[in-house]
């Protein structure tokens, strides 16, 4: 029977067969774990799915509170919505999803299979791509969303080299505190510096996703890095000239790792093993230096600093330089002249 959305689409004696649950029931953790049937499950090629973002507009019957897109490594999002009765339909993008706090009692069911699971910080959901399936949820709820394409995961399984998964395993609050912690950090960068950011998302997605192909592949993959030591000292001297360089110069994962020869996984740990920091640390590491060079030796605003600086306000400057510091950006001029 085709599903139309609402309980009436399940056939009676289904709903009967999976409602009486004891309050507080633990369900084993084979129920929170399922591999998509093939007859839920639509080629991860297929044109014709929805991105993403677009079916959970339809779905939660909302906007996302704050959203961040690329097309190099998808888009994260963060929502908050009201109860869910309703079918899924296949996307084009793998969704990964955390919940930032509170405690939620999740049913999912694809095809014949029930999924039930409690949304708490700490537990990681997976909708592969191209999989359907009907979601109840019964109060309102924060979760926040990573969309990420399937071209990304399989380039980041070559680039480690990983096979490539054919499938990812459906999740359901499923314990994770790593992804749940990485997905969070992303959503902590939504507002700020626009090269910052998009770096810090960029190594943010290799992480991910290689955490996706080691724990919730269909098939175990192991993860075997080639050895790569550290950058030669003129590759690295372009590299942070790049990363230094006033103009508009691309600053994305990708621009880097071209400069040094690299793949962009392996750029990363190369990176690491010469300066003994991520990319994206180092950046902050650095803009914060140029931040505090600026508000000690002159009298500029800090509005125009926070400019300069590629902040979208002062209020994101502001919060980033206290996070860093433990002051409030005029607290430490005042402080240090």
């Amino acid at each position: 029977m085709a599903v139309q959305g609402g309980c009436k689409a399940f056939p009676r004696e289904t709903v009967h067969t999976f409602s009486p649950f004891r309050k507080g029931h633990q369900w084993p953790e084979r129920l929170r774990s399922v591999v998509t049937p093939a007859a839920q499950q639509v080629s991860p090629a297929d044109p014709e799915r929805p991105h993403a973002d677009e079916e959970m507009t339809r779905v939660l019957k909302t906007k996302p509170l704050r959203m961040a897109s690329d097309p190099s490594c998808g888009s994260i999002a963060y929502w908050k919505h009201d109860p869910v009765h309703d079918v899924v339909k296949p996307m084009a993008e793998h969704v990964v999803m955390t919940y930032p706090a509170g405690s939620q009692r999740l049913e999912r069911r694809t095809g014949k299979s029930v999924a039930i699971g409690t949304a708490r910080p700490g537990v990681a959901t997976v909708i592969p791509a191209g999989s359907t399936s009907r979601w109840d949820i019964q109060q309102p709820m924060n979760v926040v969303q990573l969309y990420l394409p399937h071209t990304t995961l399989a380039r980041v399984a070559g680039e480690a080299g990983m096979a490539a998964p054919r499938d990812l395993l459906e999740r359901t609050a499923y314990s994770d505190l790593i992804i749940s912690r990485l997905i969070m950090s992303a959503a902590d960068v939504l507002d700020g510096s626009a090269a910052l950011d998009a770096l810090f998302r960029h190594q943010l997605t290799e992480l991910l996703a290689t955490r996706l192909l080691s724990a919730h592949a269909g098939s175990p993959t192991t993860f075997q890095p080639a050895l790569v030591g550290g950058l030669s000292p003129k590759t690295l001297r372009r590299v942070i000239e790049r990363l230094t360089s006033d103009s508009d110069a691309d600053v994305s994962l990708a621009a880097l790792a071209s400069d040094a020869g690299l793949s962009r996984f392996h750029f990363c740990r190369a990176f690491k093993e010469s300066t003994g920091l991520s990319p994206h640390t180092w950046l902050r590491q650095h803009q914060l230096e140029q931040a505090m060079n600026m508000l000690r030796d002159t009298d500029d605003s800090i509005v125009s600093i926070a400019a300069a600086l590629g902040y979208s306000s002062q209020t994101a400057f502001a919060a980033a330089f206290r996070k860093l510091t433990g002051e409030t950006p005029g607290d430490w001029r005042r402080r240090t002249r």
